[in-house]
């Protein structure tokens, strides 16, 4: 394993059950760079949360090997814990306290002295909006604001390695926003953070690097540029009035593509599209073919590749934006902080 990476596994393996179980990790391995941000992208089941727990020290893997800041997961899980931080999927904070006495208490349990733990108190509460709440027993916040809070309470003591398993999930534009802020601010004081997320936005704002998952193993990595690149480059894409005229679109664009140029038609939405390696080019040549043919077009311009495409291709799902009850939510039994 290499020593200057904050996270590193190799052949992971865990099946849940008897030998007749689901392989929930099947080889699954990565390396994270200190000081960055690596984005683990994966539809509901593929592992991620699995994987999570693992390098948590939250449940033993079968098989593999995996290390967090040079220490040992499986032979080393107290060194682990004293340089890690885990927000789950679920809110963790004690619902009868205020916001403030949930930070204190955490603050106290992790050694920072009675003065010490008020002081980060208020400087987390700050940092998440939360002053004028401050007082306010978490059971009356909003899910926004517990979300904010919780998210907090991981931050209290700043950890080398911080996981944060879908983050966001539940919490409004602006709520979303401020916490993509306060990860960019930890991350920029050398913390590194391990994301899980459904939204493919959040990966493409904050990753430095990402993993796609799918059935226990990792079956792309790189960053969300070369992920995207995997479907080619840009596309020109034309929408038409009238859908009869597709194939007559069909065949300008694979013209303009040139050699090795397929274009795809999508009949119910009047769409056809193909890759170029000029967009400028292709799009110019388009326009004036368009035009000379008579084909009436309601729009037409070129895009890139999303990463939410690019997902798609890599694994043959599209992401979701919510947990369902399947999958990786069928081992969030107990889930916790870890620290």
């Amino acid at each position: 394993m290499a020593a200057d990476h904050a996270i590193a596994a190799e052949g992971l393996r865990k099946r849940y059950g008897d030998t007749g179980g689901r392989a929930a990790l099947d080889g699954f391995g990565m390396t994270v760079p200190f000081g960055t941000v690596h984005g683990l992208l994966g539809p509901n089941g593929a592992g991620k949360t699995t994987a999570v727990r693992a390098l948590a020290t939250l449940l033993r893997y079968d098989a593999g090997h995996a290390e967090i800041c040079g220490f040992d997961v499986a032979r080393q899980p107290g060194e682990v814990r004293a340089r890690i931080g885990l927000t789950g999927q679920y809110a963790a904070v004690d619902e009868q306290l205020s916001g403030r006495q949930n930070l204190v208490m955490f603050g106290t349990l992790y050694g920072l002295g009675r003065r010490r733990a008020r002081q980060r108190a208020d400087e987390l509460l700050a940092q998440f909006g939360l002053t004028d709440a401050a007082g306010r027993g978490a059971g009356k916040y909003s899910g926004g604001m517990r979300r904010r809070l919780d998210l907090a309470a991981s931050l209290v003591r700043v950890p080398r390695v911080l996981f944060l398993d879908e983050p966001t999930t539940g919490l409004d534009p602006r709520s979303r926003n401020q916490v993509w802020d306060a990860v960019r601010s930890l991350v920029a004081t050398g913390t590194t953070v391990l994301l899980t997320t459904q939204y493919l936005e959040e990966a493409d704002q904050l990753a430095d690097r990402i993993s796609v998952i799918d059935a226990g193993r990792v079956v792309a990595e790189g960053t969300a540029d070369e992920l995207k690149a995997r479907l080619g480059g840009a596309r020109v894409e034309v929408v038409v009035r009238d859908a009869a005229d597709l194939p007559r679109v069909a065949d300008l664009l694979a013209r303009a593509a040139g050699p090795g140029g397929r274009p795809e038609v999508d009949r119910d939405a009047r769409r056809a599209s193909v890759p170029v390696a000029d967009h400028v080019a292709a799009l110019t040549e388009v326009v004036r073919a368009l035009h000379d043919a008579g084909v009436t077009v309601e729009d037409i311009g070129t895009r890139r590749p999303t990463l939410d495409e690019a997902f798609l291709h890599l694994t043959g799902h599209r992401t979701q934006e919510r947990t369902d009850a399947a999958g990786d939510g069928a081992v969030l039994a107990g889930k916790g902080r870890a620290a």
